[in-house]
């Protein structure tokens, strides 16, 4: 399936410039010069991405905000292409996901879109339902037996016996068909149907069993269009609560990620959030670990390249969506743990300006602590 693109810009080698881009990466572009007609485009048709030049039309600025209130486009990826001057707090805020610096050339852009797109198809896959009747063990108040009617990456629907009174955290446990390792976690139920069906919600899942059911899923769905090849970053700064890691390609703030990468034989996967990115450099992670486990196995990590085993090889990221209404208060780490430099760096010095930051990570590196939960490891 087709990915669709809305381009607003009346600069006619721009277009030229963008079209051919967007064409070698799979993505058809509908062009608009004026920002009244893409307004009423985004409320009649659906757009994988809508990207605006902010340069010429100060108007141009509202079409940005209308991709959200545009029910079937609020989770396209806004793309805005700017001055190297523009206030970027300003464009992140008009809802601008990534952004692109004039005068760019074909790579830069491309480098840009192939982000960009990597997002494209996971919003779209995210709502993908592979239809399949397993047993699942769900345990709240009670142990409920149900078969599930259809599986996602993000949770599964049920069909119970009778209507639930459960609320809040539930267990479950399931096993994939031709799989041996059990998938369990924690989940909560998202909505329940007079007919006795119900969405469960993934709330806590490791990172190595949501890469299960991600490759089960791709696997038996003729559906499921490939997702694109992981982007490879390199780590710069990391410690128990996150990481800096930096990238031509960075993905933008919420993007929930899965990272992988290896220091000798040990190989280390999480899940994380982006809550800083800086466009063509970086990108801040906090890991969103919230077991003892995965806690303990960033430790090991970290432990491992202490001792000298070498530095982080094959490091790669691939973004899992966006979480738009995502917002916690400045300083409040999702993961509930006890802060530590670098993670409180990510949560309230994040508007700064990307020289500032950096700056800011450099002084952290001077400062390590004796004690490895307020270290800031350097790579």
């Amino acid at each position: 399936m087709i990915l669709k693109s809305l381009v607003l810009c009346s600069d006619e080698k721009t277009v030229r410039l963008l079209r051919r881009v967007l064409s070698d990466l799979e993505i058809a572009v509908e062009h608009c010069e004026r920002h009244e007609d893409a307004i009423h485009k985004l409320t009649r048709e659906r757009f994988e991405a809508v990207i605006v030049d902010c340069g010429h039309d100060p108007s141009s600025a509202s079409v940005l905000k209308a991709v959200r209130s545009a029910p079937c486009n609020k989770r396209a990826i806004a793309v805005a292409i700017v001055d190297a001057k523009a206030n970027l707090r300003a464009i992140f805020d008009l809802g601008a996901h990534f952004v692109l610096y004039k005068p760019f050339s074909a790579e830069r852009a491309k480098s840009s879109f192939r982000a960009a797109r990597a997002l494209m198809k996971r919003e779209r896959r995210r709502n993908f339902r592979l239809p399949i009747q397993i047993p699942v063990l769900l345990t709240g108040s009670a142990d409920h037996r149900v078969q599930t009617i259809d599986m996602s990456e993000g949770g599964f629907s049920v069909k119970l016996n009778r209507k639930s009174r459960e609320a809040g955290r539930l267990r479950f446990a399931f096993t994939l068909p031709g799989a041996e390792n059990e998938i369990e976690g924690v989940a909560e139920v998202a909505w329940e149907s007079p007919n006795h069906q119900a969405g469960i919600r993934f709330s806590e899942i490791s990172a190595a069993a949501l890469h299960q059911l991600k490759t089960w899923l791709n696997s038996n769905s003729l559906e499921f269009e490939k997702d694109d090849p992981p982007v490879h970053c390199r780590l710069t700064d990391l410690s128990l609560g996150g990481c800096y890691l930096e990238t031509a390609s960075p993905f933008p703030v919420r993007t929930r990620i899965a990272l992988s990468m290896r220091v000798g034989e040990l190989e280390f996967r999480a899940q994380g959030l982006i809550r800083v990115m800086h466009p063509e450099i970086g990108m801040g992670v906090e890991f969103t670990q919230s077991t003892g486990q995965q806690r303990q196995d960033v430790a090991n990590f970290i432990q491992a390249l202490m001792d000298g085993q070498g530095g982080p090889s094959n490091l790669l990221v691939e973004p899992e969506g966006l979480d738009q209404e995502l917002e916690p208060a400045a300083g409040q780490s999702l993961s509930g743990e006890v802060e530590d430099p670098l993670l409180e760096l990510f949560l309230n010095r994040a508007e700064l300006p990307a020289e500032a930051f950096l700056g800011e990570l450099r002084k952290q590196r001077r400062t390590q602590s004796a004690d490895p939960a307020e270290t800031v490891f350097e790579i």
